[in-house]
């Protein structure tokens, strides 16, 4: 099998960081264990599946060997273990192809996600609203976690902004497919004449950036606090416990006054302060490296059309992949899944096929 010096390098090594984490005093230092295990961590299921795929070719080899007996009974049981097996352990390197893949270093970040009305007034801010119950509700059924920062909702019940975090495991690794316009065809209810509207909104998804991701120095960035305030300006309390930050240099501003402390607003607005100036610099690394890999990364163009929610005919249709689902119903209410997963098999698919083209 093609990569199998790596796979036993990779087992060597698993083996290796095992038998440490089985004697931690080896090791001493608390900072350099927490490296060893979550090192072991990451290798974990690569080396499962590699032994999953020895086991197989094992009990291959023996059923092929069988295959030259005498007794005709055995050779049909070989024959038989061979079509079952045969399919399986191509299934297994397939997966094993796909896991030694180089990994996008964002995969595993938290993100921010930022989702906002475009073209269609307030049928686009009810739209804007639905997707973002939508992501909610696929957060919930990952498990993940999800704190809105800013939100500004429209007179009609719907979103013209809404800026959330959301945290949890391998959380860009799912939604980063998800930036660029969407669009929404359906009759509004103030629509008379029964005609089909259309409007978009724009999804923005950016992994969340550590501070050593992107270091601010203070004095480029301006806070200034304001009073909260709920829709139509209603006062939500008096103090001063908003916060809009101001970075200098890129003219970047990030309000943030979902908390009642101030300190809790301030820090949750750095950290999408932080999540945006990262994303500049990936935007200017894809820039440089070219279109292919600014579409594995998934922000892509945000003038670009990726997706149409057609509720006429309860279709959802993705543009870049050619994918059409006719269980909007479904996907609308959060079973993303289908959505994610084929994204996932088609950029996947792309780039074992460059891969293997450079080979």
């Amino acid at each position: 099998m093609q990569y199998k010096d790596r796979l036993e390098e990779a087992e060597e090594r698993f083996n290796d960081l095992t038998a440490k984490m089985a004697n931690p005093e080896v090791i001493g230092d608390p900072d350099e264990y927490r490296k060893v295990t979550k090192a072991q961590s990451e290798l974990t299921e690569l080396v499962s599946k590699y032994r999953e795929w020895k086991k197989n070719e094992r009990e291959l080899a023996d059923a092929r060997a069988m295959l030259t007996e005498a007794d005709p009974d055995l050779r049909q049981m070989a024959e038989l273990e061979v079509v079952r097996l045969e399919p399986q352990l191509a299934a297994i390197e397939q997966e094993l192809r796909v896991m030694l893949l180089p990994k996008d270093p964002n995969d595993e970040k938290d993100v921010v996600l930022e989702i906002r009305k475009g073209a269609g007034g307030d049928e686009a801010s009810l739209f804007a609203g639905e997707v973002f119950r939508m992501y909610t509700r696929y957060a919930e059924e990952q498990g993940w976690k999800v704190e809105v920062t800013s939100l500004s909702e429209s007179s009609v019940g719907g979103l013209n902004e809404v800026i959330a975090l959301v945290s949890g495991r391998k959380v860009y690794s799912r939604l980063k497919y998800e930036s660029g316009v969407h669009r929404v065809q359906r009759v509004p209810e103030t629509e008379t004449q029964g005609r089909v509207h259309t409007s978009t909104i724009t999804v923005v998804v950016m992994p969340e950036a550590d501070e050593v991701d992107i270091q601010i120095d203070q004095k480029d960035i301006r806070i200034d606090t304001f009073c909260s305030s709920g829709p139509g300006g209603q006062s939500v309390n008096t103090t001063y416990s908003a916060v809009r930050i101001t970075h200098l240099p890129t003219n970047t501003v990030v309000s943030c006054q979902d908390e009642k402390s101030q300190i809790k607003n301030r820090a949750k607005a750095m950290q999408v302060l932080r999540s945006r100036l990262y994303q500049m610099e990936l935007e200017k690394q894809m820039a440089q490296i070219g279109a292919e890999r600014k579409s594995m990364v998934g922000t892509g163009d945000r003038s670009e059309k990726i997706r149409t929610y057609n509720f006429p005919q309860n279709r959802l249709t993705d543009h870049r992949i050619g994918l059409t689902l006719h269980q909007l119903d479904l996907i609308i209410e959060g079973r993303l899944q289908p959505v994610v997963d084929a994204l996932t098999n088609y950029y996947q698919a792309e780039r074992l096929g460059d891969e293997g083209r450079a080979a």
